[in-house]
């Protein structure tokens, strides 16, 4: 049974992102955890014009949360009255990344699923400051969703890799039982200057080979430096529905990712982005 939490602010990008997840995971079994962390909103709230309507206004946003989450729910069982799914929902006067990490721990969550963009919905940024957080700050594998994206069958899911990170085990049986769902193909790629793997990049490569036993697997090598450019080749070329990267220091995802600012991002995701952690977990 997978564990998933799907962060809300009842937008219609999040709810988007609700869709696709309710869908895509239609053959598992899974406990959803709908979460809106609202501590943010509180304080933004146009009531909140001084500190003695302090608690009036936060039991009024605490209201408002806890009937959005009830009707959300109502509308998950209408759109996916399905028997392998468990609802539940949280409601939390607190920040989305400290409430979003309470939950993984507590629920020993197995996936994030979020839109790329909430509220705001900036044209010009391709992640949006919530999950921009989420996927730097979260200790938990994140599935991000472009906004209005439908395509919930992949058939082609790219990895590009260095192979110097020894994968956790978890992360990489979240990936195959994701794209054995669908019988997706898996193309992980080296992109790298030198044909030659290290001892420690051929033991990697094996691990991975391993992990993904059972999945439809190519590994190749492109010759090139320029990463970002490469790997948006390899989408246009291969017709690719997802992508997924490990999120450290250091690697592809946040070169692309955290350059210098959200607005400043080089890789124009148009395509869901399962971001590993690779992060040990129980």
């Amino acid at each position: 049974m997978l564990s998933i939490l799907l962060p809300t602010d009842f937008s219609k990008n999040s709810m988007n992102a609700i869709n696709y997840a309710l869908e895509f995971f239609k053959y598992q079994k899974v406990q959803f955890y709908f979460m809106h962390a609202y501590r943010n909103e509180f304080y933004d709230h146009d009531d909140l014009v001084s500190r003695e309507v302090f608690d009036e206004v936060l039991e009024k946003v605490k209201n408002e949360s806890e009937t959005n989450l009830k009707n959300l729910l109502k509308k998950a069982n209408e759109i996916a009255p399905n028997p392998r799914y468990t609802y539940h929902s949280v409601s939390a006067y607190n920040t989305l990344v400290e409430e979003a990490n309470e939950i993984v721990d507590k629920h020993n969550i197995d996936l994030i699923v979020m839109g790329t963009k909430g509220k705001s919905n900036d044209s010009h940024i391709v992640f949006g400051s919530q999950t921009f957080q989420v996927l730097k700050y979260v200790e938990c594998p994140v599935l991000a969703i472009p906004s209005n994206y439908k395509n919930t069958q992949p058939k082609r899911i790219l990895f590009p890799t260095d192979y110097l990170i020894p994968y956790k085990k978890r992360e990489l049986k979240l990936l195959s039982v994701l794209a054995r769902s669908y019988r997706s193909y898996i193309d992980v790629i080296y992109i790298s200057t030198s044909n030659k793997l290290s001892i420690r990049q051929e033991d990697n490569q094996a691990f991975i080979k391993d992990a993904l036993l059972v999945n439809k697997v190519n590994f190749s090598i492109k010759n090139s430096k320029k990463i970002a450019e490469t790997i948006k080749s390899q989408i246009e070329e291969k017709e690719i529905d997802m992508i997924t990267m490990v999120n450290t220091q250091h690697s592809f995802l946040e070169d692309m990712l955290f350059p210098s600012t959200i607005d400043k991002v080089s890789l124009g995701l148009e395509i869901p982005l399962l971001a590993m952690q690779n992060t040990t977990r129980n």
